[in-house]
């Protein structure tokens, strides 16, 4: 490790207490969805006298901070999420959530923390930028598509942003570890509804009536099939059916039956041979048994895409900032989904996996845990990281 390098690692030591004083301060209060009210007070000011430029998003809570250095060049962008999750918190923490059903069970209080603390990094380094670094503070993360609200605001013109990087913290990842992979790395996620109608009648008569029941069934049976068969294992989709709703009671045959779903796919061919089977599998199954189907496909978050130049500019800086063995390669995506990927098909960059397992065995749990902890020492990489990346992106030298 170069002695520069082991500066920014002793900077993000020393700036450690205060992000993990706003990262505990966000957490005990959490916010969910577009409005997030305190949340956004307190990145404020924790940015306070810095000298950014600050865009304030009009739809939404966010936050566009510029770091302008004067000097051409495309600017780097980073970029942090800050909403929390409508569930209950479980890990009897001293700060834990003191809102009754919401929890920053995926780490954006710690994502957030971690990028004001590199902002206050950056603005001391910089004379080493040769152009401007724009961090985005995102709300509506989980759901609310709030980078696609925020990108169509015009806060920044994507078009002069070289580069974009984003880190999530990993609870299931060593501390001083680093993990991702090129190309696709989340999948894309889409919802459906299907609305199957038949005919309604007696429970004893069911010559009479056309019962939706087993036809809605075999929609659902046949829709693994479809995946299993129709689907490229090496391009895989995963189409799971969460509800199946039909009837009022115990002796009437309903006249509709619905479903609904989820459909998840690693590249943008998949999603669109996805979408088009659940419409025949569900369409066809119905009209086979005299019956009709309606099918809504709703559109969410695209494929989480890792630029391959931008992803190995972040494994070379990984690699010298933590250590050659600090990298983990993934084999494969992940099939969760992010809203980074709307600012990645616009701007080729990276989202990396932030290692902060807890020490303690017990108290290891996923994201979107009740219990979900993190080891906060693990939060200096990441303000050390966010900071390495930039200046690796715009380094004069």
């Amino acid at each position: 490790m170069t002695a520069a390098l082991r500066a920014l690692l002793d900077e993000a030591q020393a700036e450690l207490p205060l992000a993990v004083a706003l990262r505990r301060k966000i957490h005990a209060r959490p916010e969910l969805g577009l409005d997030l009210p305190e949340t956004t007070a307190a990145l404020l000011e924790s940015l306070g006298g810095l000298g950014l430029e600050l865009s304030r998003s009009r739809a939404t809570s966010g936050v566009v901070a510029r770091l302008r250095t004067g000097r051409a060049g495309p600017a780097v962008l980073l970029r942090a999420d800050m909403d929390a999750l409508p569930m209950p918190e479980d890990t009897g923490l001293e700060f834990a959530s003191r809102v009754d059903g919401r929890m920053h069970a995926c780490g954006h209080d710690a994502h957030t923390a971690m990028l004001a603390s590199a902002a206050r990094i950056l603005v001391r380094r910089r004379g080493e930028l040769a152009g401007d670094v724009l961090f985005l503070f995102q709300p509506g993360e989980e759901g609310f598509a709030g980078a696609r609200i925020m990108l169509g605001e015009a806060l920044f013109d994507p078009r002069e942003v070289g580069r974009a990087f984003a880190l999530h913290i990993d609870p299931r990842v060593p501390v001083g570890h680093v993990a991702s992979r090129a190309g696709s790395l989340l999948a894309s996620a889409d919802a459906f509804a299907i609305q199957v109608v038949g005919r309604g009648g007696h429970a004893s008569m069911p010559h009479d009536a056309l019962d939706p029941i087993p036809i809605a069934c075999e929609i659902v049976s046949a829709l693994q099939s479809f995946v299993t068969r129709r689907m490229d294992a090496f391009d895989p989709a995963v189409v799971s059916v969460t509800k199946l709703a039909a009837g009022t009671t115990g002796n009437v045959i309903p006249e509709t039956a619905e479903l609904l779903g989820t459909i998840r796919t690693t590249s943008p061919r998949a999603r669109e041979r996805a979408h088009a089977g659940v419409r025949q599998v569900a369409e066809g199954i119905a009209a086979a048994h005299g019956a009709k189907a309606a099918v809504t496909i709703m559109e969410g978050y695209p494929v989480t895409v890792n630029d391959p130049v931008a992803f190995e500019l972040a494994r070379g800086v990984v690699g010298q900032l933590l250590g050659e063995g600090a990298f983990i390669p993934m084999p494969a995506p992940i099939m969760g989904a992010e809203d980074f990927s709307f600012v990645l098909e616009k701007i080729p960059g990276a989202m990396l996996f932030l290692g902060v397992r807890p020490e303690d065995p017990n108290l290891r749990a996923p994201c979107h845990s009740n219990r979900m902890v993190l080891n906060e020492a693990g939060m200096a990489h990441g303000i050390a990281l966010h900071a390495a990346l930039a200046l690796g992106a715009l380094s004069r030298s």
